[in-house]
């Protein structure tokens, strides 16, 4: 399972010190690091199967710990993550390869409607937004599945209704 640590950088005229990881095998990562928080600390995520190693710098040792996540954590940490951003460019992307924003915004329309008695699906439309709904889910896992990936799963998933 992922681990998060948070530390503080150290950087002075000549050197910049931060956090010692393990070394990996080729192909391989022990770690990333995934933001700076507003109030200056690092957060590294810590791959499954590697340890932190105890020799670190003087510098930056007193403020390493590891980091319990809470839900507005979660958040700060999703929100100035660049690689969560990237995710969520990824999902866009696996989005648009089937469906464009006039696709999305016709199927919002006739869903809202159907859903508040005022549409009456025409043939195949109730078909097609079931499918686009499914391919919309499935991206959608596949997105919170890689945030887990750095340590960044949802407390509880987001709860969806399902047709049918």
């Amino acid at each position: 399972m992922t681990s998060l640590f948070a530390y503080r950088k150290h950087i002075d005229a000549t050197h910049t010190r931060e956090l010692r990881l393990p070394d990996a095998h080729q192909g391989q990562q022990s770690g990333l690091e995934l933001c700076t928080l507003a109030d200056g600390r690092t957060v590294v995520a810590m791959f499954d199967g590697f340890t932190l190693p105890a020799e670190q710098h003087v510098e930056i040792a007193p403020s390493i710990e590891p980091l319990t996540l809470t839900n507005a954590l979660r958040e700060e940490i999703k929100a100035a993550s660049p690689h969560v951003r990237l995710i969520g460019q990824r999902m866009q992307e696996q989005i648009r390869s089937k469906y464009s924003t006039e696709d999305e915004m016709y199927f919002a329309r006739i869903g809202v409607g159907s859903a508040l008695g005022v549409y009456v699906f025409e043939t195949g439309e109730a078909e097609a937004l079931a499918a686009y709904g499914a391919h919309v889910e499935a991206v959608r896992q596949w997105g919170r599945a890689e945030r887990a990936k750095l340590g960044l799963a949802d407390a509880t998933p987001a709860a969806h209704v399902s047709q049918g």
